[in-house]
């Protein structure tokens, strides 16, 4: 890839991720605002975020954080909630080009989010620049909400701190909507997505499975059900 290829993807990356390291941004700033007042340093807060880029089990982590000596209950939490991002970075990897070496599979993928693998998915195929560009803002926009939470929190009024809440929702809607439109299929394993999501929080027994183990099962029972109704011949590209 010449150099003037790179930039373009690298920029065409950029500017996907301006939407998500915005709604991050916003979505941080609880992250931080939890941290401070369970007892932590604003810049330990910082540092959290800046080493593991994931809300639901940051949040978790917190909690778990405060009563020490619970190692085994925080790696199972980890695990159960984050474990999402190893089908992500598997169904991802089927679309990396060449430009991905091993070394970059280990390393970007510590960088795969829902919003940026909703994102990257859509495309044909993804190259190194390109998922290098889409990380930036997502990257910067989670670690420095996190500060202003940590920092600023206290001072700004409730109204605006419950705002901020459900700008990462209206973000992720905004990242799957156009695609749902294009694709029938999409559509249709989006909501039926949605449809589990909702059982798994109302239904009795099922709402006692931790949030990280109904994702996966939502995830991977939506798609399989979507492959099996909506199968892609061989060679051919949605």
């Amino acid at each position: 890839m010449i150099r003037g290829d790179m930039k373009q993807s690298f920029s065409e990356g950029f500017k996907a991720g301006l939407p998500i390291g915005l709604g991050y941004l916003s979505v941080s700033f609880t992250f931080g605002i939890m941290s401070v007042s369970s007892g932590l340093y604003w810049w330990q807060a910082v540092l959290i975020s800046m080493l593991n880029l994931t809300s639901a089990g940051q949040l978790a982590g917190i909690n778990i954080m405060i009563h020490p000596a619970q190692y085994l209950q925080m790696a199972f939490s980890q695990l159960t909630i984050n474990i999402r991002y190893s089908f992500m970075a598997v169904s991802l990897s089927q679309k990396t080009d060449d430009s991905f070496s091993l070394a970059n599979r280990f390393f970007y993928g510590a960088f795969i989010t829902d919003e940026i693998f909703g994102v990257a998915i859509t495309k044909d195929s993804v190259n190194k620049h390109f998922f290098r560009g889409i990380i930036v803002l997502p990257y910067i926009g989670w670690a420095l909400g996190t500060m202003l939470g940590a920092v600023l929190g206290s001072v700004l009024p409730d109204i605006l701190l419950n705002s901020l809440n459900i700008a990462l929702y209206a973000m992720f809607i905004a990242i799957v909507i156009p695609e749902a439109k294009k694709s029938l299929a999409i559509s249709f394993v989006s909501i039926l997505a949605i449809g589990l999501s909702c059982a798994f929080y109302f239904v009795p027994v099922l709402n006692s499975i931790s949030s990280g183990i109904a994702i996966c099962i939502c995830a991977i029972v939506a798609t399989a059900v979507g492959a099996l109704l909506f199968p892609v011949k061989e060679g051919a590209v949605e």
